[in-house]
């Protein structure tokens, strides 16, 4: 009985996978956005589509802020960004004091 493999004729190559990332031309990662939205019991079903556009929003959001703070550093004459708070010196926390009003800045 002969084999009936296809040989040293190849079969079809698989296509090179792509993100999906990628495949609405995103830098923030849909695949892991998608998984946080399954696990944290935010429904029941999850369309194929929620995720990519949390995280199209996510990388706008995040891109206005960015920009904000690199105008901000860039007439500063600073070039990079810092992670300060405006009440860094104070050393008061909004998270550690709820319900209370920020201290006001001289």
């Amino acid at each position: 009985r002969p084999h009936r493999g296809r040989g040293k004729t190849g079969g079809k190559a698989r296509a090179k996978a792509k993100t999906r990332s990628s495949c609405a031309g995103l830098q923030f990662p849909v695949g892991r956005v998608h998984r946080l939205l399954r696990k944290g019991n935010y429904a029941e079903h999850v369309g194929a589509g929620a995720p990519v556009y949390l995280a199209a929003v996510l990388e706008y959001l995040t891109a206005e802020i960015l920009e904000l703070a690199g105008n901000a550093a860039r007439d500063n004459k600073k070039t990079r960004i810092a992670a300060w708070r405006r009440d860094h010196r104070s050393g008061w926390c909004a998270a550690q004091h709820p319900g209370s009003a920020a201290p006001q800045e001289d």
